[in-house]
């Protein structure tokens, strides 16, 4: 009956139908040939506060003191040694048959003790070779020989869509095996400005973090590192750092235990759609520039305010997430050529990579007491100029200070009181009738945008002008 029925579905559904049908993938073989290369983690760290103890030392008496007998009751408890309890429990795996380990940082660190358990119960006590904490990538080692290693893969040719696997220890279950799809590749993710991650809807759980992601060759592609969650938990969204980029990172920390980076001293804002017609752009690419370090590589480059970063060492900064990465993989006291539009104009500008050192603060503003004009201009802002005083705080040339601010387009776009206007469409401002002027020129329904600096920040707001409304 079943064959017949099978049959007669055959003449009902057209055959190219039939043809796109594919059966499930297998992944028995996958797991059978490189799980032995996954291992578990678990950090350990004593509970005792620094290492010393806490209470005061038993006295030295003798046993047939009268006290003796009180403080071995009394203060003998508090000094019973604590027995060392799991702090993080993660996954790895093996890159070198000579025990070398790919894990994420965040589960090794700040940690006392390091123990791996291979796929066949062995268990060792790992060293730390190095971590990098803006990657994620931990760099371990066990003493052993003639391990099971995974093939690397390139994470450049996987395609949205493809079947990919998992292997870990989610919640501590060794060698737990989750597969799915990439749902997504190049993600960027809020203060990871270094990783360009794989995102995909493979079950992702804690004890799942620093476990390989394979492709269907078993070959690792990624390496698993965090979770979107509102509950704590698998939702869907997992990413993965991408092979590569790892191994990056593994090769400088096995080299010199450390990372060392390349800066040009700028912040960067992504081009939207709003900027590229308000800098009469074709395309809303390449990365915004909308603060300079005073004499870092950038400012002694001649980069400006308002430029925007298309190409990087002869490869196409497409979004502003790209010159991150690009800057941050390039060698220190590199020279390198960029192209630049400004003002419409594409320029190619050398400039020599610096070495990342930390983060610096810029100076922030006090507002001052002066004549105020209550009028307001088209968009709703009343505007004076700055004094000298206030450019010295401020470390800039011109701008126009936020005295008050209507109901209206800048009120809506989030222009707020105390702002400072350094530039309008990439154009620097110097005086308020400027400004205006300015302003008074873009036809009704138009974007404009303002350079604005708040408190340490600059960035462009963009705003579509309409006469008609507020």
């Amino acid at each position: 009956m079943m064959r017949k029925f099978i049959l007669l579905l055959m003449f009902i559904i057209p055959s190219t139908v039939l043809a796109h049908v594919s059966v499930l993938p297998n992944f028995t073989n996958l797991v059978e040939e490189h799980g032995a290369a996954v291992v578990n983690i678990s950090a350990t760290k004593t509970s005792s506060v620094n290492g010393h103890q806490v209470f005061p030392e038993i006295p030295n008496l003798p046993e047939d003191s009268p006290f003796y007998e009180f403080f071995r009751r009394h203060m003998e408890p508090f000094h019973q040694p604590k027995k060392a309890e799991p702090q993080s429990m993660g996954s790895g795996f093996i890159i070198s048959d000579d025990g070398y380990i790919l894990t994420n940082a965040h589960v090794v660190e700040s940690v006392e003790k390091i123990t791996v358990k291979l796929n066949d119960k062995r268990e060792f006590i790992a060293e730390v070779i190095g971590t990098d904490r803006k990657t994620d990538i931990a760099l371990i080692k066990i003493e052993a020989n003639d391990l099971p290693k995974v093939t690397r893969g390139d994470p450049e040719k996987l395609k949205v869509g493809e079947w990919v696997v998992a292997i870990g220890s989610p919640f501590g279950f060794e060698n737990s095996v989750t597969a799915g799809i990439v749902s997504a590749k190049g993600r960027s993710l809020a203060q990871e400005n270094f990783v360009p991650f794989i995102q995909t809807d493979v079950a992702i759980n804690p004890g799942n973090s620093g476990g390989p992601l394979f492709n269907m060759m078993g070959e690792v592609v990624g390496i698993n590192s965090q979770i979107y969650s509102r509950t704590g938990g698998f939702m869907g969204l997992s990413f993965a750092i991408p092979i590569n980029v790892a191994t990056e990172i593994a090769d400088q920390l096995k080299e010199s235990g450390k990372i060392s980076r390349g800066r040009i001293g700028v912040i960067i804002q992504e081009m939207t759609a709003e900027l590229a017609e308000s800098f009469d752009l074709p395309e809303a690419n390449g990365a915004l520039i909308v603060s300079i370090q005073k004499d870092g590589p950038a400012d002694k480059a001649g980069i400006e305010i308002g430029d925007v970063i298309l190409d990087f060492d002869g490869v196409d900064v497409v979004s502003s997430s790209d010159l991150p990465r690009m800057v941050g993989n390039t060698k220190p006291d590199t020279k390198v050529l960029m192209k630049v539009l400004r003002s419409g104009e594409v320029k190619k500008i050398s400039i020599v990579v610096g070495e990342m050192q930390g983060d610096e603060a810029s100076a922030s503003s006090n507002k001052q007491d002066k004549p105020i004009v209550d009028s307001a201009n088209r968009i709703g802002l009343i505007l004076s100029e700055l004094t000298a005083k206030q450019k010295k705080e401020l470390d800039v040339n011109n701008g126009l200070l936020v005295d008050n601010i209507k109901p209206g387009v800048a009120s809506h776009a989030g222009i707020r009181t105390g702002d400072v206007i350094l530039g309008f469409n990439n154009k620097e401002m110097k005086t308020v009738k400027q400004f205006n002027l300015q302003l008074n020129k873009v036809e009704d329904g138009r974007n404009i945008a303002l350079l604005i600096k708040r408190n340490e920040l600059t960035t462009f707001i963009t705003m579509k002008l309409n006469d008609d409304k507020e």
